[in-house]
């Protein structure tokens, strides 16, 4: 069996620049002549000339926050995306809300090749445990799992008694999901009694992966590797045996920018994540996701010790934006404006997030007047808008 997906991930930089030469302009062409958005604002530019990094440098950057003002003006897609409902297969919806389509293509988000990298194959059961309500995260997962082989067990959130059960019945070798809920459904499984031999491997997307947990897991035999992923984009860059770096996926072009500009950043600098995609159904150009990190200098001129030639990147380093992601979802500046706007008596408010013991908390703090109505705390907490549809148990 091969230790890669495919041959695309031990090409030389040659071979990859040559393929982009090729497939970009034909990107660019689609997305002007099937998308209002890019046709406006790619309308002087010849698709042609756009055969490389450096010249898709010069393109102007769309960022995540954006899609809210521009979604609100032109429903649903705000003229980005070049498929029909009718080619579309399913819509989904992320706090602001955002709306993203999905197409019909197999492994439509190019999860598969980061599974494989865990460690997953064809045979092997997955505890999927990404929310399918709503958003697209078990789908994201479950689509690349299937494209492998491999079997899915919808688990969703919530419910960890259940879970549990399941798992101790279905005897999965395999777990998809935040890292943080997964070691609610371990510790679950102790309070219960329950033993999860089985479980060996795991996937992480949604939130960080610190080491601490990595080594919590590993204790427990479960391998444990991370991909970065969007609902716009799918999977991003992922994790490998090697540990150093996540190796950019074949099926993007990412570029490390200043944050508020479209300048590439000096290779090793900090910047905001820009990704284009070849999807055809949401071609994506130049698209800054608001999230920090940083290429590895050393991915130039060497590959990975796995043996994948591409570029990594260091992992997710925090936000270029005021936007934060809370157990696997996203929280913006918005709707916090939203809950003051809906209690006269706040003059401020601010969203603070921490982290103890791994686990995400977040904690609202307002400025109010000494005029304040009955009752004003427990109607802040009431406010629906910061409200994560998941419920964890």
């Amino acid at each position: 069996m091969s230790k890669y997906f495919d041959s695309l991930e031990t090409r030389s930089s040659a071979e990859r620049e040559s393929a982009l030469a090729a497939r970009l302009p034909q990107q660019i062409a689609h997305a002007k002549a099937n998308t209002t958005y890019f046709a406006e604002t790619l309308k002087h530019v010849d698709a042609a000339t756009i055969n490389s990094v450096a010249a898709l440098a010069g393109l102007p950057v769309v960022r995540k926050h954006d899609l809210i003002e521009l979604q609100e003006m032109q429903r649903p897609f705000g003229g980005m995306v070049a498929s029909p409902w009718g080619r579309l297969g399913r819509v989904f919806s992320s706090p602001g809300p955002i709306y993203e389509p999905e197409g019909r293509v197999a492994d439509y988000w190019r999860t598969a090749r980061a599974l494989y990298a865990g460690g997953f194959r064809a045979g092997d059961l997955v505890h999927n445990s990404f929310s399918y309500h709503m958003t697209p995260g078990g789908w994201i997962f479950e689509a690349g799992a299937q494209a492998l082989g491999c079997t899915v067990f919808p688990a969703g959130v919530g419910q960890t008694e259940q879970q549990v059960a399941a798992m101790a019945d279905l005897q999965p070798n395999g777990y998809a999901g935040t890292p943080s809920f997964l070691r609610i459904l371990l510790q679950k499984a102790d309070d219960m009694g329950v033993k999860l031999p089985s479980l060996t491997k795991a996937l992480f997307s949604g939130e960080a992966f610190l080491p601490p947990v990595r080594d919590a897991l590993l204790a427990r035999g479960i391998a444990g590797y991370q991909a970065y992923a969007t609902a716009e984009l799918g999977v991003i860059a992922f994790e490998t045996e090697a540990c150093e770096g996540l190796v950019v996926d074949e099926g993007v072009v990412v570029e490390i920018v200043r944050p508020g500009t479209g300048d590439p950043v000096v290779v090793g600098e900090v910047g905001e994540v820009v990704v284009t995609t070849f999807n055809t159904d949401y071609p994506l150009i130049r698209f800054g996701t608001g999230d920090l990190s940083a290429f590895l200098p050393e991915s130039l001129t060497r590959a990975s010790p796995c043996g994948r030639t591409n570029m990594r990147i260091k992992g997710w380093m925090g936000r270029a934006d005021q936007t934060t992601k809370i157990k696997g979802m996203f929280v913006h500046p918005e709707q916090i404006a939203l809950v003051a706007e809906r209690h006269p008596e706040i003059s401020r408010a601010r969203l603070v997030v921490t982290n103890p013991d791994s686990n995400d908390l977040m904690t609202l703090y307002c400025e109010v007047g000494l005029a304040r109505g009955e009752n004003l705390e427990k109607g802040i907490a009431d406010s629906k808008v910061i409200e994560d549809s998941r419920k964890y148990d």
